[in-house]
């Protein structure tokens, strides 16, 4: 076995580990290595291996040393790529005495290449014989202990280069991130979707209600902001003439951080020309059906402790019966008084200044939203919580939209867009004497211009990716979704 001490600094390890890269280069060999052609997945040799073959079976790997055990005249190793894990088996036999010397000072978290052939031990397992080896990186400081890892859940986050290298479980849920993202496009381009590009910077933020990250354009002397969506530009192309389009965007809002909420974040937002908020119902509900089939085979997915089966009904249910299932029929019938005092009775935090429907909406997202776990449709929204989207033709205090819960929160909102221009900007001037704006710096006076133009009636939905690869992946919180979320700077 190895002859490595077992209590050390990490300080005197990483002085260790610089001196050894410096004897390699004094010996002429480049610590950090070259190019390593024809290297092979590590799965994808494992699947290819033939035990019964009676030809020798040559591979190239490369990847990074997660052990090393030393065993006298030969060592055995394990070598980790993006795709899995094997073994490998060095001789002095097969390296001569030179190369094996050198093998034998490598160290755990190296990142080496291999030339060899696979074989299976006594033990059963495929291991690859190094018949050569070339250091391609040198390892400075040393990995987490194996069984323990990287314990500390911040660390993990700020460090993820870490986490990724001895976490297989938050490698395999990164990676199906990205399956999710590409799984989506297809998807989309299969019903006839454009995917566009609009402007993260933008003079005014709008198509959401949120606090923006604010910035200074040197070149034109002028405030800007990060975007907080992509609504309003993604409606103009609906003017232009886009039929079908959809951006995978990233969006910027300047709030909390919690579980569920990072400033920075991916999103989706869709429009469907002659389309309402029924089409995007069946589109978004036929969307995450279909990828989680292609992702993880299966419509039951095992999120918060739970399955939950994506193959049964979606439940719909309008705003207003939900509030009144946890607050009581006569609810909408009571005085802004007796509302107030009703929801500090059920638990809810609500103030003494809050309109009546800032009071009900406190009811619904505290004692509704939490409980909505199975896939459930929530429809028919008061028209002040949704300023772009169509009144409901028998309730003009009503608007016909959905947002889409799952486990509790909020995975899609879509709408019946509201294309009526003047009813557009009433509502628009509304919202900025209510909230005492200047509407100047508060209403994208172009994107009024452009429904003046004419926008057809459409359908337009919203989804969250990181909230959509967290259902998809079972994952509990939004960071670990995020390859680098936002964190609080170290001192």
């Amino acid at each position: 076995m190895s002859d490595v001490p077992i209590e050390i600094d990490d300080n005197e390890i990483f002085q260790q580990r610089v001196a050894k890269a410096q004897a390699l280069r004094d010996a002429g060999i480049d610590p950090f290595g070259s190019r390593f052609d024809g290297v092979q997945d590590i799965e994808k040799c494992r699947a290819a291996y033939d035990p019964e073959s009676s030809e020798p079976q040559k591979v190239i790997v490369a990847g990074r040393l997660m052990a090393i055990r030393l065993m006298g005249k030969s060592i055995f190793a394990n070598i980790q790529d993006s795709t899995g894990r094997i073994q490998l088996f060095a001789s002095k036999g097969d390296l001569g005495d030179e190369a094996f010397a050198a093998y034998k000072k490598l160290d755990v978290g190296d990142i080496i290449g291999v030339h060899g052939d696979l074989f299976t031990t006594r033990t059963g397992e495929v291991t690859v014989r190094v018949e050569s080896y070339r250091m391609l990186s040198k390892s400075l400081r040393t990995l987490p202990e194996k069984f323990h890892g990287l314990t500390n859940v911040e660390q993990r986050y700020r460090q993820r280069y870490v986490d990724l290298i001895m976490n297989q479980e938050s490698r395999a849920v990164l990676q199906k991130r990205s399956v999710i993202l590409r799984e989506l496009r297809n998807y989309l381009a299969e019903k006839g979707y454009t995917e566009v590009e609009t402007p993260m910077l933008q003079y005014i933020p709008g198509g959401a209600a949120a606090n923006p990250f604010k910035t200074h354009y040197n070149a034109l002397n002028a405030d800007m902001f990060l975007r907080i969506a992509t609504e309003l530009y993604l409606k103009k192309l609906l003017v232009g003439g886009f039929d079908r389009v959809f951006e995978v965007n990233r969006n910027f809002r300047n709030e909390g951080m919690d579980r569920k909420h990072n400033p920075e974040f991916t999103a989706i937002e869709l429009y469907q020309a002659y389309g309402n908020c029924e089409t995007m119902m069946e589109l978004v509900e036929d969307m995450i059906k279909t990828l989680a089939m292609r992702v993880n085979g299966t419509l039951v997915i095992h999120v918060g402790g739970r399955d939950i089966d994506l193959g049964k009904p979606w439940r719909r249910a309008a705003y207003k019966d939900l509030v009144k299932e946890v607050a009581g029929d006569n609810w909408f019938e009571l005085s802004r008084e007796e509302k107030y005092a009703k929801a500090k009775a059920l638990g809810t935090d609500v103030q003494p200044e809050w309109s009546d429907l800032e009071i009900t909406h406190e009811i619904y997202e505290k004692l509704v939203e939490d409980t909505l776990i199975e896939p459930t449709f929530v429809t028919r929204l008061p028209m002040e919580l949704v300023p772009l989207a169509k009144k409901c033709d028998d309730d003009p205090t009503l608007v016909d939209v959905y947002e889409l819960e799952i486990n509790g929160q909020e995975i899609s909102p879509g709408y019946t867009e509201l294309n009526d221009p003047i009813d557009q900007r009433n509502r628009f001037l509304n919202q900025t004497t209510l909230s005492g704006k200047d509407p100047a710096q508060a209403i994208d006076f172009d994107f009024l211009t452009a429904l003046e133009y004419g926008m057809p009636p459409t359908g337009g939905m919203g989804m969250g990716i990181d909230r959509l690869v967290m259902l998809l992946t079972g994952a509990d919180s939004i960071r670990d979704v995020i390859l680098f979320p936002q964190l609080k700077p170290q001192k």
